[in-house]
């Protein structure tokens, strides 16, 4: 009888509060980088540190498996953050980011936020000038249009909840949020947002794409850049109704 290794069969694995520290994060990111069925990691509560979730973004820019990564309670701040971001424009395949109670700051949630724009305005970039600059990127059996979605942002769910991410933090990602096209899910509860944040993210959500699309794109192209986000969850934050009030607004507008 033929034993199938469990390396080649295993698809999840969940190590959550366990204390591995950054050197057992080490090792499965070097593990990371070469198995290639792992499909979702649980290391929450492991004592990650900024190393461990560097050796995690490290991994993630090879490993083309992994969908789902639940890193959060695990002190990676803002360099960590940093360099998760990284990873993600890189990596096509992850779909769900847990960095949950981070001590994240205004200055990782910039990064974040960079690493989701900068994705889609590749794909943007594609597709306005499909010649010129295709042609410098890629092979030529490459250059037809639909092939920009090998630049698109996979991340559909993004969870920063608990951290301090405050008013400039929503800011950076509303900017995003604005461009971003993949993401239905964010979770930026308990975060120190107030009634400026809100409104930051209040207009995200009511951004008249049609104008813009109309200058930069021909019509057919317009549906691909409708609004995608779903779920919003600003709980346990200091909106107040100021804020209330602007996301109100929003929402008479966002369809």
């Amino acid at each position: 009888m033929v034993h199938t290794p469990l390396t080649q069969t295993l698809t999840t694995l969940n190590l959550c509060d366990n204390s591995i520290g950054a050197k057992g994060v080490q090792a499965l990111g070097n593990a990371l980088q070469i198995n290639k069925t792992l499909t979702t990691l649980d290391l929450r509560s492991n004592k990650v540190g900024a190393k461990g979730a560097q050796d995690l973004a490290n991994a993630l820019q090879i490993n083309k498996t992994l969908t789902t990564l639940d890193s959060g309670i695990n002190q990676i701040g803002d360099q960590g953050a940093q360099d998760l971001a990284n990873a993600l424009q890189i990596n096509k395949t992850l779909t769900t980011l847990d960095l949950a109670a981070n001590q994240i700051g205004a200055k990782g949630a910039q990064d974040l936020a960079n690493a989701l724009q900068r994705a889609q305005d590749l794909a943007n970039a594609l597709q306005i000038n499909k010649v010129s600059t295709i042609s410098v990127l890629l092979p030529l059996h490459f250059t037809s249009l639909h092939h920009y979605t090998l630049f698109t942002q996979t991340l559909t769910t993004l969870d920063l909840a608990v951290n301090q991410i405050g008013d400039q933090g929503a800011q950076h990602l509303a900017n995003a949020l604005q461009i971003n096209q993949t993401l239905t899910t964010v979770d930026l509860g308990n975060n120190e947002i107030g009634a400026k944040g809100a409104q930051y993210l209040a207009n995200a959500l009511q951004i008249n794409k049609v104008t813009i699309i109309l200058v930069l794109l021909p019509l057919h192209f317009t549906s691909s850049f409708t609004q995608t986000l779903t779920t919003l969850d600003l709980f346990n934050n200091q909106i107040g109704a100021e804020g209330a009030h602007h996301l109100a607004n929003a929402l008479q507008i966002n369809k």
